[in-house]
């Protein structure tokens, strides 16, 4: 008996999950979800298209894993959902949280493609299990797709992550809306990002359909809910005088709220040459569980990577002049918690999601404030505490940090000779920490969507 319902698939669209989500019973307080998620994991569950703007590590993933888990119904020989972003570190998080989630779900497939392997690996994959979700770049995806090896004709699922930083390079949207095309036109659509600015909004609905330009606003402390003003798709399969496709669009309606409530951040004034010096005195002093150092090119991460190996730091570098094998290796090894110190260009800059880092710092100044943003979004994930401390050497660092000021109206001081370790010390190996009493009569799909709330997208699931 007891086989019967905690094996139950997600898409056999159990009614507990609706009513779970969807009713007043379901207090976002109680269950630790973030209002994201409260908002839009009902919406993208019943199949409506979706742009979500929200501040980093408030689980936008487990947004899109869950609802397409909840919805998809796997085909053999048939992908039936694609998510595509814009780094190989990123595509197989994603996998992962994939696989994580759908660990009691047998029958769904899932595979990750992109570039540094060899491609005859992937067709190899495709030819003899053909996955039901795919994960991917878009170069590799593209390639795959235009060599008739990856079918698209049945996706009914087309999700983006990071999508602002796709659709901003000029080649990567083209590859983008070449995949897109090979998709059928009635599919569900969801983009996801920190930063969605009020010019790659309008690119973003240009892959919805039916875009209505009126609508009403929702908004709470976090964000602003703007839902079209008519049924979602799935109401429009019982009613023909409803549009087939109805976007939900999520903007945070003022971007200092897309500050991480629990980081704190400082900056250091100094020149260049005082960088490494200043860089060792804060590693000695500050009590951290994992660090992720920013630079600015592939040089500069080998090199201070060096430094700080001789220096006795247990530190390891991730850049795009290595090999995608190694650069996987050395990302699961971080993430694992092997080495407590990550020095990394932006190629980590972005969505990687690694639970125990709690300090973050700039080591050179981001060229932009979207960048900064997303940099020290690293650390105090998920309500967590986080400290960001930022070194300026130049007027242009300068710039950059009254740019990140005015724009998220932060108050960003120099850093004090002495910090309180409780303002971003968080509990090393216990990120969260709550007790679910769920029903036995609830199925599995409820109790995964409930642990995965209250975790923050960090799956946990218990066999009752």
């Amino acid at each position: 008996m007891e086989e019967n319902w905690i094996c139950k698939s997600f898409h056999q669209k159990d009614p507990e999950v609706f009513f779970l989500l969807t009713e007043g019973s379901f207090d976002p307080i109680l269950f630790g979800s973030s209002s994201v998620q409260h908002e839009c994991i009902p919406q993208a569950i019943l199949g409506m298209d979706v742009i979500c703007q929200a501040k980093s590590g408030m689980g936008k993933t487990a947004v899109f894993v869950l609802s397409t888990l909840q919805q998809i119904e796997p085909v053999a020989g048939q992908v039936g959902a694609l998510v595509l972003c814009h780094t190989r570190e990123l595509a197989y998080q994603i996998c992962h949280e994939f696989e994580r989630f759908s660990t009691y779900l047998p029958d769904i497939k899932i595979a990750v493609f992109y570039g540094g392997v060899h491609i005859k690996t992937h067709k190899d994959i495709l030819k003899n299990e053909c996955p039901h979700i795919v994960v991917g770049t878009p170069g590799r995806i593209l390639a795959l797709a235009r060599d008739k090896d990856l079918p698209l004709k049945n996706v009914r699922h087309f999700i983006l992550d990071e999508c602002d930083k796709m659709l901003e390079s000029l080649d990567m949207r083209r590859d983008v809306q070449e995949i897109f095309k090979m998709t059928p036109h009635d599919k569900q659509v969801m983009m996801f990002s920190a930063t969605l600015s009020k010019e790659i909004r309008p690119v973003c609905k240009r892959f919805m359909q039916d875009v209505i330009s009126c609508g009403q606003y929702y908004s709470n402390s976090e964000v602003i809910l703007f839902i079209m003003p008519a049924f979602c798709r799935w109401w429009s399969r019982h009613c023909n005088d409803c549009p087939a496709h109805c976007p939900m669009e999520i903007y945070v309606d003022d971007e200092a709220k897309l500050t991480l409530h629990g980081l704190v951040q400082h900056y250091i004034k100094l020149s260049d040459l005082e960088k490494n010096r200043k860089l060792n005195d804060l590693l000695d002093a500050l009590d951290f569980n994992q660090v992720v150092i920013f630079v600015k090119s592939v040089n500069r991460a080998a090199e201070l990577n060096k430094l700080l190996l001789e220096c006795n730091f247990p530190s390891i570098c991730i850049h795009s002049g290595m090999s995608q094998e190694e650069r996987l290796t050395r990302y699961k090894g971080f993430k694992e918690g092997h080495k407590r110190i990550l020095v990394a260009t932006d190629l980590v800059g972005r969505g990687i999601d690694i639970e125990r880092v709690n300090i973050v710092i700039n080591y050179d100044m981001p060229d932009s404030a979207d960048t900064y943003l997303h940099r020290v979004g690293r650390a105090g994930r998920f309500g967590t505490k986080g400290l960001a401390i930022t070194f300026v050497s130049s007027a242009s660092d300068s710039d950059v940090l009254n740019q990140v000021q005015e724009r998220f109206e932060v108050d960003i001081k120099e850093l004090p000779e002495q910090i309180d370790t409780s303002t971003y010390s968080i509990l090393q190996g216990i990120l969260f920490c709550k007790l679910i009493v769920i029903e036995p009569s609830l199925t599995f799909s409820t109790i995964v969507i409930c642990s995965a709330i209250v975790m923050g997208g960090h799956a946990a699931t218990w066999k009752l």
